[in-house]
């Protein structure tokens, strides 16, 4: 299993509305098919730490995995995700006992910045 945990709060200024859309748009994208298990909600972490809602997606392996970093569904989503994101905090964890794992799911990142150079760009912009 890996697991992909984001924490963030929104910019000022985003409307109650954008905020709802962002939020629904998450949920879509953590239930697309190649996810196990997907939650979006309020953070519960340290208030003074800066976050107020987190976002978790966990795929069974690295093909789930590429499978759900280039769904059509995610990239259509960050579209309008990223530009409401102020600030953002990103942890991914894996039972895979594999040791080249973690090369190989920054090699499926890398991947994905040089497909996307606009979405690279719009996360790259986010403050962690």
């Amino acid at each position: 299993m890996i697991t992909n945990v984001l924490r963030f709060t929104f910019k000022d200024g985003t409307t109650d509305d954008e905020r709802a859309e962002v939020l629904a748009l998450m949920r879509r994208t953590a239930s697309v098919a190649s996810v196990t298990f997907g939650s979006v909600g309020h953070d519960l972490g340290d208030p003074a730490e800066g976050f107020t809602h987190a976002y978790s997606a966990s795929v069974q392996d690295l093909t789930a995995l590429e499978h759900y970093m280039n769904d059509p569904v995610h990239i259509e989503g960050d579209w309008t995700i990223l530009p409401r994101i102020a600030r953002l905090s990103a942890v991914r964890f894996t039972d895979d006992p594999d040791p080249e794992i973690g090369p190989r799911i920054g090699a499926l990142h890398a991947a994905k910045l040089a497909r996307y150079p606009e979405w690279d760009r719009l996360l790259n912009a986010i403050p962690a």
